[in-house]
């Protein structure tokens, strides 16, 4: 565990002020809610736009989801935890991302699948690249620079996904990839022989866990959890693709 904290040339737990605070005490975690100003009022926006937009059901899904991930405890618990900081990202990547994409307003349809492909995997091995990780951990610039391009490029990516005049094999793929890339990131954090993170060294001992558990358990969050929403969407879009058949058939 030293090893990390050293190897990352940054220091202990106590050097991190992330934009969600310092680790909170289990004992007083649901004391600990974010009332940025910026963010109640990107939500409130984004809820007066849901509720005059037709597909407001998708928009008040994304903002609650949102709400949840950047101002209840969860994201202070994610300063102590691994765990609930890749339950964070998966919120933002797997479910906001697609409400917010089914939510926008439909556009001509592009052929950019491949690319939106890999620039949202990469961005999403890259900042869980432990130097980097660190440092948005550590910086609320760089923390924010994390979340608006993990939950930009989801965006791109679902919305290709979610395209019904893009052939629906197409998406299908593209599903199947996107649940593959989740889940073997997820698979290699689960699997790691030591914790990879110096700004969760010590603080998931307060609630119980060791770091390399904690770790662990942020592997299975992404390796099991976090595909469900890909394969939801890849079923739909084979049903839709059978059902168009079908019909064509008759």
């Amino acid at each position: 565990m030293t090893d990390v904290v050293k190897n990352s040339g940054i220091g202990p737990d106590s050097f991190y002020r992330t934009y969600c605070g310092d680790p909170p005490p289990p004992e007083s975690l649901w004391a600990h809610w974010n009332f940025d100003p910026f963010v109640l009022c990107f939500l409130g926006l984004l809820l007066y736009f849901a509720c005059r937009s037709p597909r407001h059901c998708t928009g008040l899904a994304a903002t609650a989801v949102l709400f949840i991930t950047f101002v209840s405890p969860l994201c202070a618990l994610s300063s102590a935890l691994f765990s609930a900081r890749v339950a964070h990202h998966v919120l933002l990547f797997t479910v906001a991302a697609p409400l917010l994409a089914a939510f926008a307003p439909t556009r001509r349809a592009t052929t950019t699948a491949g690319a939106a492909f890999v620039v949202s995997s990469l961005i999403l091995w890259v900042w869980h690249a432990p130097p980097l990780y660190d440092l948005a951990l550590s910086h609320v610039g760089v923390y924010w620079l994390m979340q608006a391009s993990l939950l930009l490029s989801a965006v791109w990516f679902w919305r290709v996904v979610l395209d019904a005049r893009r052939p629906a094999v197409q998406s299908i793929y593209l599903t199947v990839a996107g649940l593959t890339q989740m889940g073997l990131l997820g698979a290699l954090l689960t699997f790691a022989p030591e914790p990879l993170y110096a700004a969760h060294a010590s603080a998931p001992l307060a609630w119980g866990l060791t770091p390399l558990a904690d770790q662990q358990l942020a592997g299975l969050i992404m390796w099991v959890p976090a595909i469900v929403p890909y394969i939801i969407v890849g079923a739909w879009r084979a049903h839709s693709a059978w059902s168009q058949l079908l019909d064509r058939t008759a």
